[in-house]
């Protein structure tokens, strides 16, 4: 294991015990080490892992340009599933932000690799579909998001997810609702 990859482990528990602030200063510092030695893969773990770290911070701007130079440098790599679930979180991000407009790409990406991947777990695809959902139930677009609820719920139920199916339940019944 590399000085970065320990740095990570370390941020990563670091998060675990809610010590966000030792975090971000364990994963930039693995991101620099990441630069100076000239590794993308692990580079882009740092990165996302940082990116994780300013989320949790409220700190959705820098979160969105770490994650944005990780999906970059993955796009390179070609890793289809970090770079699906990298993107994912950048389409949450955005929509938290109310991007809705540079949100939808994201999903849409993220779902179209993970669909093409039958190793991607059932849990990011739904996580990837309830992003999605939220955005088009927002917009008034009810049909598109109840379909993604149903979908969503049902991969959640399938990995025992009680609070996805939870609230998609929720969702469905609050867009029927708003349909009828």
């Amino acid at each position: 294991m590399s000085n970065a990859e320990t740095l990570c482990a370390l941020g990563y528990q670091a998060r675990k015990e809610d010590r966000l602030d030792a975090a971000k200063q364990l994963f930039a510092e693995a991101v620099e080490l990441c630069r100076a030695a000239a590794d993308q893969a692990l580079l882009a773990r740092s990165l996302t892992g940082l990116g994780q770290i300013e989320r949790d911070l409220k700190n959705n701007i820098q979160a969105l340009r770490h994650y944005q130079e990780a999906a970059s440098i993955q796009r390179s790599l070609r890793d289809p599933l970090r770079l699906a679930h990298t993107i994912r979180h950048i389409g949450d991000i955005l929509r938290n932000l109310g991007s809705v407009e540079q949100a939808i790409p994201c999903y849409e990406e993220a779902l179209t690799i993970y669909r093409e991947h039958n190793e991607t777990s059932r849990l990011d695809l739904a996580n990837a579909i309830r992003g999605l959902a939220l955005l088009r139930g927002d917009h008034g677009e009810t049909e598109q998001a109840m379909s993604l609820w149903q979908e969503a719920r049902g991969l959640y139920n399938s990995v025992n997810v009680q609070p996805g199916v939870d609230e998609s339940d929720a969702q469905i019944k609050r867009l029927a609702a708003h349909r009828d």
